[in-house]
């Protein structure tokens, strides 16, 4: 693609080109993310001024800001250091004070007496005298035209100034170009919004707090181009990604058909479904790239192995990467008996796998003899090879990036690629952070798994929590114990852990109690591991590591202290790790009193539901996007004018665009591709313009 277009080019000029703007406050600007004249244009007011004139302040509820022509009295000068400086001042009907605390002789020349001049600024009453201290604005009479009757208010920082601000954008807001129209014109009729120049000006000029809202319609306008610029990027990724050749995999079902006649129990309509979404990606000659998304305990396992079977089916070999090797081997466990049923060989590959061990296991690969590999990334390593790769899947999405699910493709002339998170998102920041993949949900949950009973309880209640649990052991259940992770330092958290360990083993018994944590050589935590799993241990003391997918249905509760320093969705997985046999569980949160408002709000929607979409909302309604995934790991845009949270809807509507805009014209030629090569520019996204070149 050509490079940036001519028309943009005063936008995207030194910040120094614009007026009352110099090196030093160009160089401050940064601070509030401002680096070129464009992005003073995404730097939207967030709140108004009325400068409106009155002929008097009286009569005014204050304190308020006010705008009236005065006529200047006399000065009083501070007596002593640390006094301010103050000039009595007449409107039309009363008296009042301006107030200085940095006088000087310049208010002489600035506010000379007798003479007329308007103010502006906050009044407010000081032992019943009303004052306006520093006025914002102080003009004379024939200067009225520069005082704009609403004066929008920026976010600013050290160095930036409101005036200096407002002075920049006003520059930027003269050399604005008009550009062709990008979105689908039926669309801009059907919402009623203003052409992007418009939207602009009209956003820098409020005129009521009302107007500085995210739903009036030049903002929204503004959002969507934001939305759908990120949108067009992923969909573009998509394009690339899908016109690389892949293979047909088509299986003959045979071995899916062994394996479901051998479950006790009839798959939801939600897996169905997905598996049926899965088969008809790997029967088609592009690539698949699909995201499988579910609720803890929705059974995504089952798909997964389905898809995998499509894969043997015909003819090729299929792998199923874990983020650690706890969940290698507990997918192991898990799928063993369904592949034995289906006449299968799996095998696991880990970074343990030493020496003729190993070697043998990949001559097994190489030849074809493996059919399914479970692993961590140590598949990703040189000399490990597939005799054929149709599909990988990859289990808990977030651990693994954009860059390591190419290099695995890599290893299968165009696998598909199943990427699967048992952590609901939002639906809008599913379209963020996955536009680029096709998604699957499954949102209902297999039948046998009993509700989990959540209750909340304070800290000062241990003794009845560990009395429970002793008469719990009794009964042979077992139970998990997660200790908060402390901010301050590791070390704090390990000796929390260790000391909880250390009470609950003097209470319980000697060899009823096992600890497990992030710091333990992996030999040894698996050790641990396998003997809860076995029953031989009854309580599993543990920091967070237990999180994702560790399976043990005779474990039916599950404690979590300190749980307000956890968030809801990390809540909601460990929560997940119960409920997983025919017992009824509970989940303890315990909870050191009193609570803040946001805590005691997350700890009772837990309480009362166990939708995991539900709770991801309403959790992103809480702590905002960025935070709930991470944005810094995320690949998450961080948007200027667009709010995820409250406008869902628009990126849904965004993506819907992106992909049919690039089905009816994939190389952006038709005008109204040419003008959304140019919004590609404006929103600076490199990544969709490298990928126009290239295609």
């Amino acid at each position: 693609m050509a490079g940036r277009p001519e028309i943009l080019f005063p936008l995207f000029a030194g910040l120094d080109t614009l007026e009352g703007v110099g090196p030093k406050t160009a160089k401050s600007m940064a601070g509030i993310g401002v680096e070129k004249p464009r992005d003073l244009l995404f730097h939207l007011p967030h709140s108004v001024i009325d400068r409106t004139r009155r002929n008097s302040i009286q009569g005014a509820t204050l304190p308020a800001t006010l705008t009236v022509e005065v006529t200047v009295g006399p000065h009083h000068p501070p007596r002593s250091r640390g006094r301010p400086y103050r000039v009595q001042v007449e409107d039309a009907l009363t008296e009042f004070m301006l107030v200085y605390f940095r006088g000087g002789d310049y208010l002489q020349k600035l506010l000379p007496t007798g003479q007329r001049r308007l103010v502006s600024g906050k009044v407010e009453l000081f032992d019943g005298i009303a004052q306006m201290v520093h006025p914002d604005h102080v003009l004379r009479p024939d200067e009225e035209g520069d005082l704009p009757a609403h004066e929008p208010v920026y976010a600013l920082c050290a160095g930036v100034t409101q005036k200096g601000l407002a002075k920049a954008v006003q520059s930027t807001l003269a050399r604005l170009p008009e550009l062709p129209e990008w979105i689908d014109p039926q669309l801009v009729a059907r919402e009623g919004w203003p052409a992007w120049a418009e939207a602009i000006r009209t956003a820098h000029a409020p005129e009521s707090a009302t107007d500085c809202a995210p739903h009036t319609p030049a903002r929204t306008r503004l959002a969507y181009d934001e939305v759908f610029a990120h949108q067009l990027t992923l969909a573009l990724a998509r394009a690339t990604q899908r016109r690389k050749p892949g293979r047909e995999s088509r299986g003959d079902g045979h071995l899916r058909a062994r394996v479901l006649a051998a479950l006790d129990y009839t798959p939801t309509g939600a897996q169905t479904r997905a598996v049926a979404e899965i088969e008809a990606d790997m029967a088609h000659a592009r690539r698949m790239n699909r995201l499988l998304q579910g609720d803890v305990g929705a059974g995504k396992t089952l798909v997964a192995f389905m898809a995998l079977l499509i894969a043997v089916e015909a003819g090729g070999q299929g792998v199923l990467m874990a983020p650690t090797e706890i969940l290698a081997r507990q997918h192991l466990q898990g799928l063993a008996p369904l592949a034995e049923k289906a006449g299968v060989l799996v095998e696991i590959l880990t970074g343990r796998d030493k020496g003729r061990d190993r070697a043998a296991k990949l001559a097994a690969l190489a030849r074809g003899d493996i059919q399914v590999l479970i692993g961590t990334h140590a598949v990703f390593q040189k000399g490990v090879e597939f005799a054929d790769l149709r599909l990988a899947v990859i289990d808990e999405q977030h651990r693994f990036g954009v860059a390591q699910r190419a290099a695995l493709s890599a290893k299968g002339a165009g696998a598909d690629v199943l990427v699967m998170t048992a952590t609901p998102i939002p639906r809008s920041l599913a379209l963020a952070q996955y536009g680029d993949m096709d998604v699957s949900v499954l949102d209902e949950k297999p039948p046998g798994r009993t509700p989990v009973k959540t209750a909340l309880v304070a800290a000062n209640r241990l003794d009845e929590v560990v009395e429970r649990l002793r008469r719990a052991l009794a009964e042979g259940r077992q139970a998990y114990w997660v200790c908060p992770l402390v901010e301050e330092s590791e070390a704090v958290t390990l000796t929390a852990a260790q000391s909880r360990f250390e009470h609950l083993r003097a209470a319980l018994g000697e060899g009823r109690v096992g600890l497990v944590h992030g710091q333990m050589p992996p030999a040894e935590k698996d050790a641990a591991m396998a003997r809860f799993v076995a029953g031989d241990t009854g309580v599993l003391v543990a920091t967070t590591v237990i999180e994702v997918g560790v399976n043990v249905p005779n474990a039916s509760i599950m404690v979590v202290e300190r749980a307000e320093s956890f968030g809801l969705a990390q809540l909601h997985q460990l929560r997940g790790r119960v409920g997983r046999g025919a017992a009824e569980s509970t989940c303890l949160l315990m909870y050191d009193a009193p609570l803040g408002d946001a805590a005691a709000r997350r700890l009772k929607l837990l309480r009362d539901t166990e939708d995991g979409f539900r709770i991801a909302e309403e959790d992103m309604a809480i702590r905002g996007a960025g935070d709930l995934i991470g944005t810094a790991q995320s690949g998450l845009p961080r948007f200027r004018v667009a709010d995820l949270e409250r406008q869902a809807g628009l990126m849904a509507l965004a993506q819907s665009d992106a992909r049919k805009l690039l089905l009816d014209d994939p190389a952006l030629e038709s005008a109204r591709g040419q003008a959304v090569r140019t919004l590609l520019w404006l929103m600076e996204q490199d990544r969709a313009i490298r990928l126009i070149g290239v295609g």
